[in-house]
């Protein structure tokens, strides 16, 4: 009888009958997709630009190159913005390849019509020719965990997929796109594994004449690695082979070591005396560490990241004729450093208290030992080159929070060569968990030495 109840126990111990009905497969994501964002604000302040010609887009350094001054007087305007994505990933290449393509349209309310230039085209009747282009570029997935991206590209200093990462992460770890972020033309292969990822990229900041040495090419490594479940530290490697001289860049202002563009971003500008007949040739390096303990308050109440970077290289031009030289040399020998801590004291990421510091070097004698001790950010060759955002200030560093006018008492961590040594503290609160937040907070920083002309 034994067997016999086991027997039929195991008979009907599944019934065929009660199984869950199959499921459809989901349906395949479309070859084609958009995103937009979209941000409207208002603007009261007494900052604007003396030169009319540059009040559609005012870039750069406050009481700088761009004119920008302050006043009794207030400014109040309203301001959009407008960025579309374009994502084509065509199915017979099974995932392995698609197509971006992103844009900016950028306007004042009010402000022109009826033309052609970019971050204009608000005003009554509108039909303003205003569409910018920020990427266009091809991601290939040749295997599991490699990525190659090729084309018109964000140029970040972080080891992360700009793609496939929010900007909030990129703008706290890394570099924090205080010496690189901006879009340049170039190939970068990307692996990311389990406990590590690397980048290897080369961009075409300038071509020039094609026919010509006269380039301006970056190269780029960074590799960080997963020591703890909360603790990332990396190192990275840039280089630059600037022949530029200065030709090309940023309309009337060029680009480069000795260009108009460093006093209108608030970079050091080399006195190089370089000419047509006499261009300069530079060679210049950045190679650091960057760390990161839950930068985003995701894994802990604490967090605290930083980073650590010497800058160095060599700068020659041909002396004029008359002097005992053939060649003038000026060697490049700057730091830079970064810590940021915090606590979350509630229960969001957004009920937080942080503390961040920044330090860079400085060149006090403006070349005269033929020696640059400051450093150089992307801000030398683009406009803006770097972006350094997420530290909390609003006037004398740089915000995100803007449309058409990116302006700061010190727009470049270099503070024209100067050096800085500066930080902010902030507390903030949400109200509303996730909806609605306030922050509190101060920004202070002076210069590692005083300006020539005060």
């Amino acid at each position: 009888m034994a067997l016999l109840l086991l027997f039929g126990m195991t008979l009907y111990a599944q019934q065929v009958e009660k199984l869950p009905a199959k499921s459809a497969p989901a349906d395949p994501p479309p070859q084609l997709q958009f995103f937009a964002y979209f941000y409207n604000q208002g603007v009261m302040n007494n900052i604007y630009a003396s030169n009319d010609f540059l009040n559609g887009q005012t870039v750069g350094r406050l009481f700088g190159g761009n004119t920008s001054v302050t006043g009794k007087s207030e400014s109040i305007y309203f301001e959009q913005r407008l960025l579309p994505f374009f994502i084509y990933q065509p199915r017979i290449f099974d995932g392995r390849a698609l197509l971006r393509a992103s844009f900016e349209i950028d306007w004042t309310w009010g402000d022109r019509s009826y033309g052609i230039g970019g971050n204009t085209g608000g005003a009554f009747s509108a039909d303003q020719v205003n569409l910018q282009t920020q990427n266009v570029e091809l991601e290939l997935i040749p295997w599991p965990g490699f990525t190659v991206n090729l084309g018109l590209q964000r140029l970040y200093d972080t080891p992360y997929n700009p793609y496939r990462t929010f900007f909030s992460t990129m703008g706290y770890t890394g570099y924090r796109l205080a010496f690189w972020g901006s879009d340049a033309v170039g190939i970068s292969l990307r692996h990311d594994r389990d406990f590590s990822r690397y980048k290897l990229g080369y961009y075409q900041l300038y071509e020039n004449s094609i026919q010509k040495s006269d380039d301006v090419s970056l190269w780029e490594f960074m590799y960080e690695r997963d020591w703890t479940p909360t603790w990332r530290q990396g190192l990275s490697f840039w280089a630059v082979h600037d022949r530029g001289n200065g030709i090309g860049g940023v309309s009337i202002l060029g680009q480069g070591l000795n260009s108009l563009l460093n006093d209108y971003n608030g970079t050091f500008r080399f006195p190089l005396g370089n000419t047509p007949a006499r261009p300069y040739k530079a060679d210049i390096f950045w190679a650091g560490s960057f760390w990161n303990r839950n930068p985003e308050f995701t894994l802990g109440r604490w967090m605290v990241s930083g980073f650590a970077l010497h800058n160095f290289g060599k700068v020659r031009v041909k002396a004029p004729s008359g002097e005992d030289v053939d060649v003038r040399e000026t060697d490049i020998a700057g730091y830079a450093a970064n810590l940021r801590a915090g606590f979350k004291y509630g229960q969001t990421a957004e009920d937080i208290v942080t503390v961040d510091l920044i330090y860079t070097t400085g060149d006090e004698d403006t070349l005269r030992d033929d020696r640059y001790s400051g450093v150089i950010t992307g801000n030398t060759w683009g406009s803006p080159g770097a972006i350094f955002v997420s530290h909390g200030a609003y006037l004398l560093l740089p915000h995100g929070n803007v449309v058409n006018r990116f302006i700061a008492a010190v727009n470049d961590i270099s503070n024209l060569g100067l050096g800085l040594l500066g930080g902010t503290v902030n507390l903030h609160k949400d109200l509303l968990p996730h909806k609605l937040s306030i922050k509190a907070g101060g920004a202070m920083a002076r210069s590692q030495f005083a300006p020539a002309k005060g």
